[in-house]
């Protein structure tokens, strides 16, 4: 199973769930520290670094186009180990697709290629994406990148694949058609064709106050088309990715604005989770909502689900989070930076940090992030043997933390909210582990204890990198189709009126 493994919660029916500079906490409250810092994580991020940040962005852009089908399709992964050149895999998800929409514009966006190669580029990828099979106005969740068809079975497992429709998935492919509109006048009508029949409401279960366990107002995980059964969970985090989907939902009005107020900030008291969430009750547009947090480090900040970076921080690469929320949205993206950086600078002594969702080194996918930063009880590990932290109890001694997995995506998400301390990690990262692929950009993740650099590079995770970068050199090359609209009249009211309990 990939990131998106089916997870169940205990409790609410709420049940759950996928999947700047920064604040530092009162001296009191730190954490003993295990390991210092390196002197380059005081590196600063100025004009000098901008043929750097370019440099990687490029890198990572040839490794988009090596990605790349005949279909304009960018398939789920590449191998870069042999010495023949890449080698790609046979699929690809909704998500591959979006991703390679918003790299293609970024890479114009900055100069890479021209106008006309972006132009030439998403036509081709809208015409093959207009092909694919498309059950209830979605996307399956896997084709075969090289001829469109729908995948029966997974390539060289031959497993059988039921055919799925996703609802966090097609949120990334409908995030990267729309960034493909605004960048191109003359694809508006047809991705407008597209998108006509993408109705949020097919995932939506609407809330249901004498029974919120039945009806909790939240988005499915999906549907299996082969039968019509749906997920048993339904995405009730709301401090995880398949927010971007209820952003989408809101903002063209097939879902309605109290469903961001159904999602929860931490499960409710009472329920088994990672910590004990402290908070309130509070009314939010007639809604009663529980507005709770937990507490990391002396700092107070919203978790995700399982504890990784990509949970957090990839929506703000394209919805203005902590500019429309700066005392809510944008602190607990500032805090959630700051707790990975300690984790793996002081709680585990790696000397390294960034843990989501990758490649395992050594062969095969892992979910990655810090335990205590997820609703999860033993959720996302930083490392591959999965030592987990206990609330209230002494965390492990740093040497329990073995085969430490550091991705390098989760860096660049960081980048906009820890500029110089990115940096200064990704730089190490190469210098000490040779991650950096010369022409094709940083490799998946890196076993810090081992020195294991993983062999792949994966569409979403460089899809990520590509728009953080993008984000750091020309901010806002990727937000506009998410700053008018409904974004600007149903979605940035709900963020102005946020105040989490942090």
């Amino acid at each position: 199973m990939d990131r998106r493994t089916f997870l169940t919660a205990t409790g609410t029916g709420a049940a759950a769930l996928s999947l700047g500079a920064v604040s530092t906490p009162p001296a009191s409250a730190a954490p003993a520290t295990r390991s210092a810092p390196s002197a380059d994580a005081a590196h600063p991020v100025d004009a000098f670094d901008t043929p750097l940040l370019l440099r990687w962005f490029r890198d990572t852009y040839r490794s988009v186009e090596a990605m790349t089908t005949d279909l304009g399709l960018a398939v789920d992964k590449i191998d870069v180990s042999g010495p023949g050149g890449p080698v790609q895999s046979r699929q690809t998800s909704p998500t591959n697709i979006g991703c390679g929409l918003w790299s293609t514009v970024a890479a114009a966006g900055l100069g890479v290629i021209s106008e006309a190669t972006m132009r030439r580029r998403l036509e081709r990828t809208v015409r093959s994406v207009e092909k694919l099979a498309r059950p209830h106005g979605f996307w399956l969740n896997w084709y075969d990148a090289h001829d469109g068809s729908v995948l029966t079975e997974w390539p060289g497992t031959g497993e059988p694949v039921r055919p799925f429709l996703s609802s966090v998935d097609n949120a990334w492919l409908i995030t990267g058609l729309r960034i493909a509109a605004d960048a191109v006048p003359e694809l508006r009508p047809r991705i407008a064709g597209l998108l006509s029949g993408a109705d949020w409401s097919y995932f939506y279960t609407p809330f249901d106050p004498a029974d919120p366990v039945a009806g909790p107002g939240q988005l499915r995980g999906g549907f299996w088309t082969d039968t019509g059964e749906p997920t048993g969970h339904h995405y009730g985090a709301l401090n995880t990715e398949p927010r971007m989907a209820s952003y989408l939902g809101i903002a063209d009005g097939s879902l309605p604005a109290d469903h961001y107020w159904h999602l929860l900030r931490t499960m409710l008291p009472g329920n088994e989770q990672e910590q004990p969430p402290q908070g309130s009750y509070v009314a939010m547009d007639g809604i009663r909502v529980w507005q709770g947090h937990y507490t990391h480090g002396g700092r107070k900040l919203v978790p995700t689900w399982g504890g990784s970076m990509f949970e957090a921080l990839m929506v703000p690469l394209f919805v203005p989070e902590p500019e429309w929320s700066p005392g809510s949205w944008g602190r607990t993206h500032r805090r959630y930076v700051r707790s990975q950086i300690e984790h793996g600078m002081t709680e585990t002594g790696y000397g390294y940090w960034g843990f989501s969702p990758a490649a395992v080194p050594e062969g095969g996918y892992q979910e990655y992030g810090v335990d205590a930063l997820g609703m999860q009880v033993d959720g996302y590990a930083s490392n591959t043997d999965r030592t987990y932290t206990t609330h209230g109890a002494p965390l492990p001694p740093a040497s329990a933390f073995t085969n430490g997995v550091v991705t390098p995506h989760a860096s660049f998400l960081a980048l906009p909210h820890a500029p110089a301390e990115a940096v200064a990690n990704l730089r190490a990262l190469d210098r000490d582990f040779g991650a950096y692929h010369d022409g094709y950009g940083f490799r998946d993740s890196v076993n810090v204890s081992t020195g294991r650099v993983s062999d792949y590079l994966l569409a979403l995770d460089q899809g990520m990198t590509a728009a953080a970068l993008a984000q750091a050199l020309r901010p806002g090359l990727l937000q506009q189709p998410f700053r008018t609209g409904g974004f600007r009249s149903r979605v940035r009211p709900l963020l102005a009126k946020e105040r989490f309990s942090i």
